[in-house]
């Protein structure tokens, strides 16, 4: 396992002050603004939170509002006065909008990915820059689909003109997690814009540099108002937006229990609720799937490059009997050798969890894995040297698992697979569906009536074949049982999540 040093003044800056020579090129001052009516606002009380760097422990890399119940009224007041110009605005008109963001994305495209990087501990080369090409994807492809807002006209004989409008919900509120934040915002902003709503962007407590920037380069583009962005607690503001009055629909993601929590309290007035949460999803390896192209895809499956911070990471581990000691060995020697260490170095393939609670978590699990099952690859992180100085965990492998273990049942969210062996077709489909999450499944065989007919029958919304990856935008993407609500990154995610059908009826004079 390769251990990359850190920069022995990477990232450093103390409380209230700025050390603008590390990130002069992304990050334009040590306080960075929430963004209300098209311009950078201070929160009303006047207080800042910190950002802190998760490959430094308690390394201060910049501060932001800390937003209460007022801010949020801001907001909302300027996001309804924008609605009704914005949601009459003809379809080309928001289009052009959405693709001169993209531009504007694209030409900081590298900011963007390096600010990731630093915001939430991913590595820029394996996920940050990534996770910016599908932002700018996003608002490309609903800046193409625009015109599809449309309706239908009814064939109701020649005294009656019968026919539908799809039409804007309002303010939406958009509630975003830490682990990929721009990408989740590109699911949800461009979609609910391009159908002619407003938005007010809630950036995550520990994650809000990169939406602060996106709703820097919005305000470029679009009228005062139509996109606002937010910052501070989600046990605060977060809660206050999703019992607004003046907020129409809340699209949340984050963890099943947050977003109980959240549907709960918007329910309670009949607004309209999305919600992408959380999974512990299968991975079922058939016997006659064995080959370089399956470790390589199992290593993208299990989002280890994004040190298990993915809600789609195929966690738990379906090997057939006959190929479970071969495909562990395989796959551990392809985890063993990714590089951990720097975010914002070339040369890492797995940067640091985002927090000291995040950290801990995932610790408690490995501490009780490692008393269970058997340890095929992983280890503590040393107490001295770079890997010391961030929340890192190494990637870790336990073999010898059941699926009623607590490892393979709960959402760890961190670099943890747990390989459980199988036998029988009938059975392997069982444990997978044993889960009351069902985002995602990956399924591995060359034989496509097992491929198919076990895809078919896995509880999940979004399932791959023979691949770790797969999902281009376009294609619908949500959850079955408590992994949530609603489908996102697609035409018909759009129509569903971000309008609502009137149905209009004329008698004609003859």
């Amino acid at each position: 396992m390769t251990q990359l040093n850190l920069p022995s003044d990477s990232g450093r800056s103390t409380a209230g002050t700025s050390d603008s020579s590390d990130y002069s090129s992304f990050l334009s001052g040590f306080d960075q603004p929430m963004w209300i009516g098209g311009a950078p606002v201070e929160a009303a009380s006047g207080q800042w939170r910190e950002v802190l760097n998760p490959a430094r422990r308690e390394t201060v890399i910049a501060r932001v509002p800390a937003a209460g119940p007022e801010d949020v009224d801001r907001a909302v007041a300027a996001a309804r006065e924008a609605f009704p110009g914005w949601r009459s605005a003809h379809f080309t008109v928001r289009s052009r909008a959405l693709s001169l963001i993209a531009d504007d994305i694209e030409a900081r495209a590298e900011d963007f990915s390096r600010l990731t990087a630093l915001d939430t501990g991913n590595a820029l080369r394996t996920q940050a820059r990534p996770e910016v090409t599908t932002l700018v994807a996003l608002f490309r492809y609903f800046a193409g689909i625009a015109g599809e807002v449309k309706g239908v006209t009814l064939p109701a004989g020649e005294g009656q003109l019968q026919y539908t409008r799809l039409e804007p919900l309002g303010v939406v509120a958009c509630i975003l997690p830490w682990n990929s934040p721009l990408m989740i915002a590109g699911f949800k902003l461009p979609a609910a814009l391009a159908a002619g709503n407003t938005v007010i962007l809630k950036a995550a407590d520990d994650a809000p540099l990169t939406i602060l920037l996106l709703a820097e380069i919005c305000a470029r583009h679009l009228p005062p108002g139509t996109v606002n962005a937010l910052t501070g607690r989600g046990s605060i503001i977060g809660a206050a937006l999703a019992e607004h009055p003046g907020v129409d629909k809340v699209s949340f993601t984050g963890s099943t229990e947050v977003g109980r929590g959240v549907a709960r309290t918007a329910g309670e007035r009949l607004a309209h609720v999305s919600l992408e949460l959380g999974g512990k999803n299968p991975s079922i390896v058939f016997p006659d799937a064995v080959d370089e192209d399956l470790i390589d895809g199992l290593l993208l499956a299990s989002r280890f490059t994004r040190q298990g911070q993915s809600c789609t990471a195929g966690s738990r581990l379906f090997l057939h009997e006959d190929i479970y000691d071969e495909v562990l060995e395989r796959l551990s020697a392809k985890l063993g050798a990714l590089t951990v260490g720097d975010p914002l170095d070339e040369a890492t393939d797995m940067g640091a969890v985002i927090n000291n609670s995040q950290f801990s978590s995932i610790s408690g699990y490995l501490e009780e894995g490692r008393s269970s099952m058997a340890t095929i690859l992983g280890g503590s992180v040393p107490d001295e040297g770079p890997l010391s100085e961030g929340y890192f965990h190494l990637p870790t492998v336990f073999g010898g698992g059941r699926n009623d273990f607590r490892l393979a049942q709960e959402e760890i969210f961190g670099p943890v697979l747990v390989a459980i062996p199988w036998r029988d077709t009938e059975d392997v489909i069982r444990m997978a569906n044993e889960s009351h999450y069902g985002l995602a499944a990956y399924v591995w065989s060359h034989n496509l009536d097992n491929a198919l007919n076990t895809a078919h029958r896995v509880e999940a919304g979004w399932v791959q074949v023979n691949q770790g990856g797969g999902q281009v935008v376009g294609q619908s993407y949500g959850g079955y049982k408590q992994s949530g609500i609603g489908r996102e990154v697609s035409l018909e995610g759009m129509l569903a999540g971000f309008t609502q059908t009137k149905q209009i009826n004329v008698k004609l004079r003859g």
